[in-house]
């Protein structure tokens, strides 16, 4: 009995663990879905802060991002409107200049019209004449078959004759005062076309030399440069075609040669062997070729930035080549590619002016001299070796007479070429363009007041102006306003037949009678 107790007992004991197991577990069980619960409200509150600070920080970047955004929109307007003030400006600028040239053109065609109707009134007054002739004629028959002895026929032949010379002699006078008011206006334009272009032009020229000196670092570099038995100063003088002169001249070399690219050269590869160091004939070769090689490249780039400059089209390599070498070539002390490149400006103001073909016209005018970059290779004026390779090229036909006629060996066929001519003489005659030596100056300028001096009448004779006015004092007693004029006509003709220069002498006779009385 005892036994089942105590079973009964441990049956009850188990049940009771099992039933506090169980509860405590479910209240575990409890306190954790509690405890997860209270995270997850946790979470979702972090997560709903967080989202209000994202959101909060979005709302922030956008209101700078507007306000960024609004200023640069306003900085553009501020551009755009300086822009569109500059803009205008310029607009205004365009439509004053286009102002005056109409004003200008209105001007123009208003003494046009006035010289039409003068010459309409010319003509009324003509056809009045010829009425009044009739008339005459009329009554100087009737007159004359009473009067004279002559038949009619004769009389009326020399009615004829006489009325026709009285005719010619009034229409002669008509012409020749309208050929003086047109050849004035005509000067006139032709000035003012002429001044503007020159204006417009501002070239500084430097007058180029035959020698050029090379320094040494010290004196024992010339016996390197002459060689054992003189064999490396033997080599540089035949590779370079120029002459080296080495002297007593303290840590100094003189290259002698008329022509400029030679001279160049051989500073240039004389200066690298020097730096170098190394001088004998192989390297002396060497040197020279490579200087060549690059002065000929940089005289062909140099062509291609004017011909871009100038904004005149393409233009075939090898003229481009010719047209480089002009950089090393003068003319009278002028550099010869910078003489045409400003009578290529030239020649294109006043293709602009007098509205011609301002890129033929500037083509044409860099052109012009273009045979002076051959050597001895070929023979003949340069006009007429410019003039092939331009043909040879497939240059244009006006470029290729532009060429042909600048110095006057061929008539100009086209307006271009007139233009090239006068931008070329301008721009070789202008102060400062060449530059004479100071005996050959001064002896031109002897012969000009000489030949005036031979003159009978002639009292004083002044070469002003660089030699390029006359300037004569006659006697008033000896020569009158009619001579004057003879005289002037007889000394242009003299220094034309005897003196050789760049341009025209203007030839200026004064006559004067003074007549001085002193009050006391």
């Amino acid at each position: 009995m005892s036994m089942l107790i105590v079973g009964l007992l441990i049956v009850l004991s188990v049940a009771v663990g099992i039933s506090l197991g169980a509860f405590g577990y479910h209240q575990l069980i409890a306190k954790k879905k509690e405890y997860a619960k209270q995270k997850a409200e946790d979470i979702v509150e972090s997560a709903n802060k967080e989202k209000d600070n994202i959101l909060k920080s979005a709302e922030i970047e956008a209101k700078e991002y507007m306000i960024k955004a609004k200023n640069e929109i306003e900085n553009l307007e501020k551009e755009s409107k300086k822009e569109m003030q500059r803009w205008e400006k310029r607009l205004q600028a365009k439509e004053m200049s286009l102002d005056k040239k109409q004003s200008y053109l209105d001007d123009k065609l208003e003494t046009i019209s006035q010289k039409q109707e003068d010459i309409a009134n010319i003509e009324k007054e003509l056809e009045k004449k010829i009425v009044e002739i009739d008339e005459l004629v009329e009554k100087e028959k009737a007159k004359l078959e009473k009067i004279s002895g002559m038949s009619k026929e004769e009389a009326k032949s020399e009615l004829i004759k006489t009325i026709e010379e009285e005719a010619k002699r009034e229409a002669a006078n008509k012409i020749k005062k309208m050929e003086e008011e047109l050849k004035e206006e005509s000067k006139k334009l032709s000035q003012e076309i002429l001044a503007m272009s020159m204006e417009r032009i501002a070239s500084n020229y430097v007058a180029e030399k035959t020698v050029s000196t090379v320094t040494l670092p010290n004196d024992e570099m010339k016996g390197r440069i002459i060689g054992r038995e003189g064999r490396n100063i033997r080599s540089f003088e035949k590779e370079t075609g120029t002459d080296l002169i080495i002297d007593d001249t303290p840590e100094v070399v003189v290259i002698s040669s008329f022509n400029p690219l030679r001279r160049e050269i051989a500073k240039i590869a004389l200066e690298r062997l020097i730096k170098d160091g190394r001088i004998h004939p192989a390297r002396i070769e060497e040197t020279v070729e490579k200087v060549k090689e690059e002065l000929y490249q940089e005289a062909s780039e140099e062509a291609k930035q004017v011909v871009f400059d100038l904004d005149i089209g393409n233009v075939h390599p090898e003229l481009i080549k010719y047209l480089g070498l002009l950089k090393y070539r003068t003319s009278y002390t002028q550099n010869v590619l910078a003489h045409s490149v400003e009578v290529a400006y030239l020649s294109g103001m006043m293709a602009g002016e007098l509205g011609l073909n301002i890129k033929l016209a500037k083509r044409a005018g860099l052109m012009h001299d273009i045979g002076k970059a051959v050597d001895q290779e070929l023979e003949g004026s340069h006009t007429k070796i410019g003039a092939d390779l331009a043909k040879k090229y497939g240059e244009n036909k006006c470029v290729i007479n532009a060429i042909m006629s600048h110095h006057g060996e061929v008539e100009p066929m086209c307006a271009e070429s007139v233009l090239v001519s006068i931008a070329d003489t301008l721009s070789a005659a202008r102060p400062g363009a060449r530059r004479e030596r100071l005996e050959n100056y001064i002896q031109r300028l002897e012969e000009l007041e000489g030949i005036a001096k031979k003159k009978e009448g002639v009292k004083e004779a002044y070469a002003i102006q660089a030699g390029r006015e006359l300037r004569i004092i006659v006697e008033h007693t000896l020569v009158d306003d009619a001579q004057s004029l003879m005289v002037a006509r007889d000394i242009a003709h003299e220094i034309s037949d005897q003196v050789s220069y760049t341009g025209q002498v203007k030839v200026v006779v004064i006559r004067e009678n003074r007549a001085i009385e002193y009050a006391n």
